[in-house]
């Protein structure tokens, strides 16, 4: 009687202790990401305060989260010190010439090694993905000595074309895993139908991998939006230049304006970031798809 009268009273402590533990658990969790945030959003803050700061707040000790003048004429400066709407529209052509080659592309590949029966087919997509252990700047010089030849130095093609064939085999890997959780029934069903191999990729295949082409999409465009190391190889006239190269040029003396430095970073800032809320959803479940999270 002793041993069932007290089992009830050992139960309610255990559960009792796995809630205070899971309490816990989850107060840490949030205490952890809490910290991670404020180290993360810090330095845009500073970065975004900075741009209205006058010339002598930037680097004052201790630092000036908020200016006490705000200085909204920075946003002017930046746009008569250099042709920045000028460098907006060449970053817009670029990133949406390499943005869309990238996309149609890495489907169309992605699709051949997916769903495409070829001998050799192993062997070609072994290859591709070992290409991504390969240092890009392994091929600067081949592709520098290459571009010269075609007379595509100070021209927007080595930022655009190389695109439009699938150059990124990290997407390629991306769509390969989506393609592989579509049934292949649907394509059997598609070919008895009489559609063709184009038929089934455009209008059965592709509408279902939304997902993972706003995946792509946002980290292509990202990278060609915040590419710096290409357009300075390539892009020598200052009608060329696209914003990364426009920001640098505002820091390319001795005697920077790190207050109009801050504003234009602030300014190239805002297209990502809104991209990236208004593609949150697709982009998120695109990665928790393919498995790029670290699943």
């Amino acid at each position: 009687m002793a041993t069932q009268t007290m089992t009830p009273s050992l139960a309610t402590g255990q559960h009792s202790n796995r809630r205070i533990t899971r309490i816990a658990g989850l107060v840490i969790l949030q205490i952890v990401m809490t910290v991670c945030l404020v180290t993360f959003l810090a330095p845009t803050f500073w970065m975004v305060s900075s741009s209205l700061k006058a010339s002598t707040e930037v680097f004052q000790h201790p630092i000036v989260w908020i200016p006490e003048s705000p200085q909204w004429s920075n946003y002017t400066k930046v746009f008569e010190t250099l042709p920045f709407a000028k460098f907006a529209w060449n970053t817009f052509i670029v990133v949406a010439l390499a943005v869309i080659g990238t996309v149609i592309s890495t489907a169309i590949v992605a699709y051949g090694l997916a769903r495409v029966e070829f001998p050799g087919r192993r062997i070609v997509f072994a290859l591709m993905v070992a290409t991504i252990m390969l240092p890009e700047i392994v091929t600067l010089i081949p592709r520098f000595i290459m571009f010269r030849t075609f007379r595509w130095i100070d021209t927007f093609a080595p930022l655009t074309v190389p695109f439009w064939f699938a150059l990124t085999t990290l997407y390629v890997f991306l769509m390969y895993q989506f393609l592989r959780g579509i049934p292949k029934e649907l394509d059997e069903a598609a070919t008895i139908d009489g559609a063709s191999r184009w038929q089934i990729l455009w209008h059965v295949i592709l509408p279902l991998c939304k997902p993972v082409i706003a995946t792509i999409a946002v980290f292509a465009l990202i990278q060609h939006y915040n590419e710096f190391l290409t357009p300075l190889i390539y892009l020598n006239r200052l009608d060329n230049w696209t914003l990364a190269l426009g920001v640098r040029a505002l820091n390319d003396s001795n005697l920077a304006n790190w207050e109009l430095v801050f504003a234009a970073s602030t300014l190239m800032l805002i297209p990502v970031l809104t991209l990236f809320i208004i593609a949150q959803r697709y982009f998120v479940q695109g990665i928790a798809l393919t498995g790029f999270g670290g699943r």
